[in-house]
């Protein structure tokens, strides 16, 4: 396995768990005039664009795609989409944990699907098996199973105060 593309795979749950585990430090850090599920949406955008890089590295690109990717990634895709069109930024980028009131949603895929961004992610890989080794994929689905059970401790007294 490539050290460049494994750790590149990986780059970005260190991440995601230190502001899940310490929301107000990134409050904090952010300031009084930044949104912080901005700025997370920011540098998350960056990170997933090194974990492509890293994944693009180690892959072999053939066209067409089997027939298997074309379900997988449309429906995964539709999947995040979905859970950002009824989540918006702030409640897709951790901002219940930045103290922002998030409406619950219970439309589909939310009540339907547990977890399903991560769902849709993994669907979205799990497309790319033919041009990918499969121990990437599988690093990079094993770092979203563990954001998973990260998410799932959730203890809401360890929500961020807003910065005054």
């Amino acid at each position: 396995m490539g050290v460049f593309a494994a750790v590149g795979v990986l780059l970005p749950f260190p991440y995601y768990y230190w502001l899940w585990t310490n929301p107000q430090a990134w409050v904090n850090l952010c300031g009084k005039y930044k949104n912080p599920s901005k700025v997370m949406s920011y540098v998350s955008h960056f990170l997933k664009l090194l974990q492509f890089i890293s994944l693009f590295s180690v892959s072999t690109l053939s066209w067409p795609p089997p027939l298997y990717f074309w379900p997988l990634f449309g429906f995964g895709q539709f999947l995040n989409f979905r859970v950002y069109q009824l989540l918006g930024e702030s409640g897709t980028y951790y901002g219940v944990r930045f103290g922002k009131n998030i409406p619950w949603v219970t439309e589909f895929p939310f009540g339907v699907i547990q977890d399903p961004q991560y769902v849709g992610s993994i669907l979205s890989l799990f497309a790319c098996l033919s041009w990918t080794p499969f121990q990437y994929i599988l690093l990079w689905t094993l770092g979203y199973v563990f954001m998973i059970y990260v998410e799932s401790k959730e203890d809401p007294a360890t929500r961020a105060k807003p910065v005054s």
